[in-house]
């Protein structure tokens, strides 16, 4: 892909952003015009759209949205402009605590505390006030405030926000927006805190983007992996064990079974070695990671056992550069693969958990390869092409990676403070994309605290996006981990590490398929796969023989003995999603057939069992 088709991708990436992150701006000024006194919390852009967190005097339902949302696009409809302005962290918090923003107040003494000198605000014009500087808008003297609008001597209304932007140039680039639901969620995402009101939306440029996506969330509903999920008995939930913390049932653990088979299938063949780690460790490994202290907030608090504090293992990479460690290396061990099922515990925001798309429980399809510097490109596109061919086997058509870079304003802080390695493994990845022709958009300020990353971004079968994988560069743990190898020369080498997991978590990648397939899964992932079907009592034996046989030759089979209507037995087979369906009557059990029914494609007629077998084993093997 050419640099300037991945530059137009990130640029309507970008565009939708700022419109969303307008409309957010927006909204809380018609909430502010609408119910006068409400204050305000945070308001970004989303990945679909936008929210804004809010306090109000008396609580608001999907009920009061129409009404929102028609202030919205009176606001937009005046062409209202944005202009940007700042303050000193003292004078903002003054400005804050005037107009009444007890929210706001505490976001700027966040922001002083973390060095920031001064910050910016966004002003949401009326045209003819564009140029709040000229002359002639300055004699528009401001003559009250309330919750952060301005009401001017001509009597139109300003709002200005605590915001770093960027904005639209006008808010006539809404071109479409729509108000989609109200929720709960805690001030700064902490349990600990007051339970805000959340206004969900999103916005467009054109009124078709916007149909279309609606559209698309209509699908989405029905093919809800949580809804699907308990339909099909994969998994379920329960707050005696805690919430983000799914429980596998029998379906749901078949599909992890296959997977992992598959993973470890395809991880052999490509010379990777498993291997397995505690689900705890000691501080003092994550603090010489680094994990400590720039990721503890993704950690669960840690737990005192005889003087020493322990950790539940949030990633599996401190664990296998420790292994590495175990004993000397030289140049011919290398490439090293390590590759692990590893379940990891991350403490996601209450308000953050959404099924399996965001749990605090995640097994992880993880593997790091231990490199020499000539080795990297190799090891690296080995990677990208094992996504494509995963991408293939599960139907995925459209997908993005989003190479994530650091940005220099971080170092020290966010990332580790080494701007050499940093400009030269970015260096690296970058040409591996470009030669193998992998469409890609390149983020700033979004790597690893150790180096530069690729997130894979797959859409669905009905044009939703995920992110499911990550494949990335670590030149800083094996330095602080002292990971070396001899060279050719007997000299000692530090190696580059490739983080990767093409097939990211069991819980993200099976919340995805459940929606991509609309449960639906093919028939090597399917839970049942079989399910036969006797039309009376008295085909019941023959039945339980058939189902025999196609266990033993590896299928997975079962008989519906319940006394049902045909009918009755292929509904729920169908409702169950069970890719064949065999009725047994007189006429099969007499001559030792079945008649096939599929799912999606009907009626195939009558076969022998032995015929059977052979079919479905090779669709099976085939992974078709």
């Amino acid at each position: 892909m050419t640099k300037t088709t991945r530059t137009k991708k990130a640029d309507k990436r970008t565009d939708l952003s700022r419109i969303r992150h307008s409309a957010s701006h927006i909204l809380a000024e018609a909430v502010l015009n609408l119910y006068p006194g409400v204050k305000l919390g945070f308001g970004p852009a989303t990945e679909d759209g936008f929210y804004y967190d809010f306090e109000f005097k008396k609580p608001i339902t999907d009920a009061d949205l129409p009404k929102v949302e028609s202030e919205m696009i009176r606001l937009i409809a005046e062409g209202r402009t944005f202009k940007r302005s700042t303050k000193t962290t003292a004078a903002a918090k003054l400005w804050a605590k005037k107009v009444g923003q007890p929210y706001k107040t505490e976001q700027i003494e966040e922001l002083k505390k973390t060095g920031y000198k001064t910050v910016s605000f966004y002003a949401s014009l009326p045209a003819s006030h564009a140029e709040l500087g000229s002359a002639s808008s300055q004699t528009l003297k401001r003559v009250q405030g309330d919750g952060g609008r301005e009401v001017l001597g001509d009597g139109k209304k300003e709002f200005i926000d605590l915001c770093e932007g960027p904005h639209v140039a006008s808010t006539k680039e809404i071109g479409a927006l729509k108000l989609l639901s109200v929720a709960g969620a805690y001030w700064r995402g902490s349990e600990k805190n007051i339970q805000l009101t959340r206004i969900y939306g999103t916005a467009f440029a054109a009124t078709k983007e916007l149909e279309d996506y609606l559209k698309m969330l209509e699908e989405a509903k029905k093919r809800d992996h949580r809804k699907l999920g308990a339909e099909l008995g994969l998994f379920t939930f329960d707050n005696k064990v805690g919430s983000g913390l799914p429980l596998w049932l029998p379906n749901g653990t078949i599909i992890i079974e296959e997977l992992e088979r598959l993973a470890k299938q395809t991880e052999l063949a490509a010379g990777y070695k498993q291997v397995r780690t505690p689900h705890i460790a000691k501080q003092e490994m994550y603090l010489t990671s680094g994990h400590l202290p720039y990721y503890e907030e993704s950690m669960f608090p840690p737990m005192e056992l005889e003087g020493d504090k322990y950790y539940l293992k949030a990633m599996n990479c401190p664990h296998h550069h420790t292994i590495f460690a175990g004993n000397p290396k030289s140049y011919r061990d290398l490439p090293l693969r390590l590759a692990e099922y590893g379940t990891c515990y991350r403490y996601e925001k209450s308000g953050e958990l959404f099924g399996l798309m965001r749990a605090r429980m995640l097994s992880m399809n993880d593997a790091h390869i231990y490199c020499a510097p000539e080795q990297f490109a190799a090891e690296f596109q080995a990677v990208n092409e094992m996504y494509l061919k995963y991408f293939k086997l599960f139907g995925i058509k459209q997908y993005v990676m989003r190479f994530s870079t650091h940005a220099k304003e971080g170092l020290g802080k966010k990332y580790v403070n080494e701007p050499k390695l940093w400009k030269a493994t970015e260096n690296m990845v970058r040409a591996v994309l470009k030669k193998s022709k992998i469409p890609f958009v390149e983020i700033a300020d979004e790597a690893a605290f150790y180096g530069p990353k690729i997130d894979v971004q797959v859409t669905s079968s009905i044009g939703r996006e995920f992110t499911l994988a990550t494949n990335q560069v670590d030149f800083a743990q094996p330095r602080r981990f002292n990971l070396t190898y001899t060279d050719a020369k007997g000299k000692p080498q530090i190696p580059l590490c490739i983080h990767r997991a093409p097939l990211g978590t069991h819980e993200r990648f099976i919340g995805f398929l459940i929606e991509h397939y609309a449960g639906i899964f093919p028939l090597w992932l399917a839970p049942v796969q079989v399910r036969v079907l006797p039309i009376s009592d008295k085909h019941l034996a023959y039945a339980r023989t058939v189902a025999e046989s196609l266990i033993t030759a590896g299928v997975r089979a079962e008989v519906n003995d319940r006394s049902e209507s045909l009918g009755k037995q292929i509904r729920e087979a169908e409702l169950n999603k069970v890719p064949y369906m065999l009725v047994i009557g007189d006429k099969e059990k007499s001559a030792k057939t079945v008649a096939i029914r599929h799912l999606t494609r009907g009626d195939l007629g009558t076969k022998s069992v032995g015929q059977l077998i052979k079919l479905l084993r090779s669709e099976i093997t085939t992974r078709k």
